[in-house]
């Protein structure tokens, strides 16, 4: 009887063991993502990218990258820094296909590069961007494991089927620009805005705003000063259409150039009279800068059609 329950007992044992080992035999996160890449590079037949030697914590990145431009230091030799303040515009997609975010009118970040993994930016593009790409003005495509990216928990709103939703165990595929000077990056934006919609009659003021006046109107040269009350209309959006301000866009409204952003306070004050019906596209600088609004990105170009109804002085 001892023999026999002895013998029961060693069954049991190998059958937990061979369980265990086969357990052990599945791939780990670091396997799984490396062929979530591999299937992901030969599905879209992506070629020249190279696989990350860089080591962290858990051994290598696992990140797979290609140097698209590689941009220069701004002064010396230096690389960038984790408590460099840099600012990018990028895309990603989930290589499950079903999260994309390609417009990178609105994906601009202004931060500090340590402090991107605070804002929801995954840490393989941290990485990605300190140890490979390097330098301002450079860009790249990163192939950035789930590890490095959202995890088991993904990213975003709504069910796992949701296309706001980056879902768990999502490899990401990104391209990521880090933009050097910003004031020249705005001005060839806008000039391929022109070039792509077929604009044409635009002159570029020496504050650096773009303006066409397309009805000169019937006031007095002049009339508009900073502290004057302009009524007027208009409609506010950004370069893909997003209208961020449409309010006042039949209902004349009352404003004051000197309590407004730099591009609209300025082209109101030169350009415009009563009766002006006038277009603008104002760089980020003469904008709200490095600080995003509800609907507008940091370092968003904006675009306004406005006509003035009238001036009056105060």
């Amino acid at each position: 009887m001892k023999q026999r329950i002895f013998t029961l007992l060693l069954f049991a044992f190998a059958g937990l063991t061979a369980c265990r080992k086969n357990d052990d035999n599945q791939p780990d996160i670091k396997q799984f993502d490396d062929s979530q890449i591999q299937a992901y590079m030969s599905t879209n037949s992506l070629t020249g990218f190279t696989k990350d030697e860089t080591v962290i914590g858990d051994g290598e990145t696992g990140i797979y990258y290609k140097i698209i431009n590689p941009g220069t230091p701004s002064t010396g030799p230096d690389t960038l820094k984790y408590s460099d303040k840099i600012s990018i515009v990028y895309t990603v997609k989930s290589m499950d296909g079903k999260y994309v975010a390609t417009d990178t009118l609105i994906n601009h970040l202004d931060d500090y590069l340590g402090h991107f993994v605070n804002v929801s930016l995954p840490q393989g593009l941290q990485l990605g961007i300190h140890n490979l790409l390097k330098y301002s003005g450079g860009s790249m495509r990163l192939l950035i494991p789930s590890r490095l990216a959202y995890g088991v928990r993904g990213y975003g709103v709504g069910s796992v089927t949701s296309t706001n939703r980056i879902a768990g165990n999502q490899s990401l595929d990104y391209y990521v620009h880090v933009i050097k000077d910003q004031v020249a990056y705005d001005d060839q934006v806008i000039k391929n805005y022109f070039t792509a919609n077929n604009l044409s009659g635009y002159t570029k003021d020496p504050l650096g705003y773009y303006y066409k006046v397309v009805t000169a109107g019937t006031g007095t040269d002049g009339e508009i000063d900073a502290y004057s009350n302009v009524s007027l209309t208009y409609v506010g959006s950004l370069l893909n259409g997003t209208n961020f301000d449409a309010s006042s866009q039949t209902t004349a409204t009352s404003l004051v150039p000197d309590n407004l952003i730099d591009g609209f306070k300025d082209a109101l004050v030169k350009h415009c009279k009563t009766g002006t019906s006038l277009s603008l596209f104002i760089p980020s600088a003469l904008g709200y800068g490095q600080t995003s609004q509800t609907t507008i990105p940091a370092n968003g170009i904006l675009h306004f059609e406005l006509q003035v109804a009238s001036v009056t002085q105060p």
